[in-house]
């Protein structure tokens, strides 16, 4: 704790139907580091609470898929039922938070920093970049 405030790691996932993209701030919340990317499956829930309980999660970032408009979209119900199951297992506080671009900005960020072009394509790495970019933004546009 500095000057009364307490710093806690947050995590931001990047919701997909089979994928689902993690990052994990630093306890000041200065950066944002891809994590991992867990299948949607039987295994996800038990491999999450690890990654929660490793990190000492206490927030979550979810990234909540909107339409160009801002209306939402079939992705976005599916992040919102995802939510209520989260908040429920996992008993934290979780933030939804606009992630339009999130993607695209993965892609150029990988781009540029992963040499191997068989790993650019990995559709892994974009989810857990776009959960980086996700968090990223969150901390900006919440820092004081």
């Amino acid at each position: 704790m500095i000057s009364g405030k307490i710093f806690i790691k947050l995590l931001a996932i990047d919701f997909g139907q089979k994928r689902i993209g993690l990052a994990v701030s630093d306890p000041f919340r200065m950066f944002a580091t891809p994590l991992t990317t867990l299948k949607n499956n039987s295994d996800f829930w038990d491999n999450l609470k690890k990654i929660i309980d490793e990190n000492m999660i206490r927030m979550i970032i979810l990234g909540y898929p909107l339409k160009e408009n801002g209306e939402k979209s079939d992705s976005t119900l599916a992040v919102e039922k995802f939510k209520r199951e989260l908040e429920k297992k996992t008993k934290l506080e979780v933030i939804l938070f606009d992630e339009r671009y999130s993607s695209e900005i993965a892609k150029e960020r990988i781009i540029e920093s992963v040499k191997s072009k068989k790993k650019r394509r990995s559709k892994e790495l974009v989810d857990m970049y776009a959960a980086a970019v996700i968090l990223e933004d969150y901390m900006k546009e919440n820092s004081s």
